[in-house]
């Protein structure tokens, strides 16, 4: 059985990493979207939240599992029993990126490859970042994220605009 891990922090998902979601579970027998809880950042929404869209948008893919996690991907990966971790790349700054991550993690645990997926070209641009920055000052977001996602995010906004004023 091949069981991969793509992990991130997917806050919030996309449709660039849903494609990587679909693109990659197609590859392997068990697909693991680990979900990233990293203490440094202050994200939009929550582990339980982002576990819970990410489990909303992939119900029907059946070899899917969203699990959360903390720490390094690759004790993640060795305690998930999985050979390979997935990646999306949209640019070149991406791969240089992941190539060191990928060697770092390869010395740590050789038993686990990376694989790169290169986005499709209609959300090579897209990240979490750009979708966030656009909602916050209003713009549409329909096409960046699954609907449900949207509302999500809009009602965040909201909830933070009526907290600073």
């Amino acid at each position: 059985m091949i069981r991969a891990i793509y992990p991130g922090s997917f806050d919030p998902v996309t449709y660039g990493h849903l494609d990587i979601i679909i693109r990659g579970a197609a590859l392997v027998d068990e697909l693991i979207v680990g979900v990233l809880n990293n203490n440094a950042k202050t994200p939009l929404f929550s582990a339980e939240e982002r576990v819970r869209m990410l489990e909303e948008v992939t119900g029907n893919l059946s070899n899917v599992k969203i699990i959360p996690f903390e720490g390094l991907l690759i004790d993640f990966a060795e305690k998930m029993d999985a050979v390979m971790v997935i990646r999306g790349l949209r640019a070149i700054t991406d791969f240089e990126n992941e190539l060191k991550m990928a060697q770092t993690n390869h010395k740590l645990s050789p038993k686990v490859e990376t694989a790169f997926l290169t986005t499709s070209l209609e959300y090579a641009y897209l990240s979490s970042t750009v979708v966030k920055e656009v909602a916050y000052f209003g713009g549409d977001i329909s096409q960046f994220v699954p609907e449900n996602v949207k509302c999500k995010i809009q009602e965040k906004i909201i909830k933070k605009e009526s907290v600073h004023q």
